[in-house]
């Protein structure tokens, strides 16, 4: 078992203190979308759009929160592989309402946005998501880490590749982040609000997603809060010989708990209470946090 990781200075994500290391903080999984890898698609699942998918976002938000979320992520266009690409104003047109409605109803939980295009954060922003969650945070489009710094919002920073193809798969991880933390500096975002998300199930193969999980102590000695989410993801259900989606909840519990082992701070489920759970086991041990 690892040790704990030095603790990092805060961050502020809208009107909360996230103090790295004191304990680990979670992310619920709120998808805006028809055609989510994990079927649970909010404009699938509801009958009709519109204000139905909102009133479900805000008592799926509310259930997250009262189960231990920390920070709700709302997204609006689809990330598995094959998925249909979404216009950006169609994408904010679904994730807009969503935001200023939890919002309105959890003023001061801090809401993210999963989304690659600027336009669409900037219009989250104005709605009231304080965190930006870009899945393409190592891309060298700068526009979404430049808007961070402009809106003083923190911003996640996904490592990603159009295709799985590496000479040294650990080096190459560490350095493509480490390029994106520089530019987004660079560009205005202050280095307590840049957050590193490894990419899991995001241009790498079923072993580099574990290999990335054996490593992920060594993004975090890169010097920032590293994010995990690697809920209910197709390696998950290979390893354990092809179960489904909704049988995936075990390995995603012992990923919880090996990834705050290896120094986690932020980890991003779709099922709230169960990885709250683990993670309260994990850091007793780990972080020494006091039942």
């Amino acid at each position: 078992m690892s040790a704990a990781p030095s603790p990092l200075p805060p961050t502020r994500i809208g009107a909360r203190l996230f103090e790295w290391g004191s304990r680990t903080y979670f992310m619920g999984i709120v998808n805006v979308t028809p055609d989510s890898f994990s079927g649970d698609g909010l404009l699938a699942t509801v009958a009709g759009r519109g204000g139905a998918a909102v009133e479900a976002a805000v008592i799926q938000a509310r259930r997250m929160v009262s189960e231990g979320a920390d920070i709700l992520d709302v997204g609006g266009e689809s990330t598995r592989p094959g998925h249909e690409p979404v216009p950006a104003a169609e994408e904010a047109a679904r994730v807009v309402p969503v935001i200023a409605a939890i919002h309105g109803e959890l003023p001061d939980v801090p809401i993210s946005v999963d989304t690659t295009k600027a336009e669409v954060a900037a219009a989250a922003i104005a709605a009231g998501a304080t965190l930006l969650n870009d899945i393409w945070g190592v891309g060298g489009d700068a526009a979404m880490a430049r808007l961070a710094g402009e809106r003083q919002v923190p911003l996640i920073v996904g490592h990603n590749r159009q295709a799985a193809r590496y000479s040294d798969f650990v080096a190459e991880l560490i350095a493509d982040v480490q390029a994106a933390l520089d530019r987004a500096q660079k560009v205005g975002v202050p280095r307590q609000n840049l957050i590193v998300d490894p990419g899991f199930g995001f241009g790498k193969t079923p072993e580099q997603n574990l290999q990335a999980l054996r490593h992920l102590a060594e993004l975090r000695a890169l010097g920032h809060p590293v994010l995990l989410g690697t809920s209910r993801k197709s390696t998950l259900g290979r390893v354990l010989g092809g179960v489904p989606v909704e049988e995936r909840l075990e390995a995603t519990l012992a990923t919880t708990a090996l990834g705050i082992a290896a120094g986690v701070d932020i980890v991003r489920v779709h099922d709230v209470l169960p990885n709250v759970r683990s993670a309260r086991m994990a850091d007793a041990i780990v972080r020494r946090v006091a039942p």
